[in-house]
């Protein structure tokens, strides 16, 4: 489960600006789930897009697997206050997810939806352009089951709650709908350089 407090290292004066108010640089990778890792089998695993109810296209494993491939560096942000700089992922854009499928965002917003049960709210401008992905590898080797294997969403820029383990689907919503973590007192945005940890903030 996630908490409110994380103790790491001071950011060096070099890296200072890449660090985010409030938080401290970790050379580890915190797991932070909201429950029990599932395990999901690449026979098993499969991908959707859907515009409200509607099915617009869904991937197995083998077809998602010869879509284009993207290879970021990013830091990422927790909102228990750790950071990770310099993080490595490779997958599919969310760009390329929507040209494979002949599909134009249909709405402002989307909630991605995971094998657990697990959702979170995110707006469709901070999904394209570049900026998201469904990452399938980090630092170079396949995701570990309790880093989300086999693929979650990336989104670098947000607190990483947003980037929702273990995912099944996005799915475009008429309205902002809050997902698990909103639900329960998280900020709606999330955005680090801002401090949005909490409803409120």
């Amino acid at each position: 489960m996630a908490t409110r407090g994380f103790t790491g290292r001071r950011p060096a004066p070099e890296v200072a600006d890449r660090v985010p108010p409030g938080q401290s640089i970790t050379q580890g990778f915190p797991v932070l789930s909201a429950g029990p890792t599932p395990r999901v089998t690449l026979d098993n695993w499969s991908f959707a897009l859907k515009a409200g109810p509607r099915l617009v296209k869904r991937w197995n494993w083998a077809e998602f697997c010869v879509l284009p491939r993207t290879e970021v560096n990013r830091d990422i942000h927790c909102v228990t206050k750790w950071s990770k700089l310099d993080t490595t992922w490779t997958g599919v854009l969310i760009d390329d997810l929507l040209a494979d499928a002949g599909l134009a965002p249909p709405t402002p917003f989307a909630l991605a939806h995971s094998y657990d049960g697990y959702s979170t709210n995110v707006p469709v401008a901070d999904l394209v352009g570049g900026k998201a992905m469904v990452a399938t590898r980090y630092a170079g080797n396949s995701l570990a089951p309790e880093h989300g294997a086999p693929a979650r969403l990336l989104v670098p820029h947000l607190y990483f709650w947003k980037s929702a383990k273990w995912i099944s689907g996005l799915q475009f919503t008429e309205r902002d709908e809050a997902g698990f973590w909103e639900l329960r007192g998280y900020h709606t945005y999330g955005d680090p350089w801002r401090e949005q940890r909490f409803s409120g903030n």
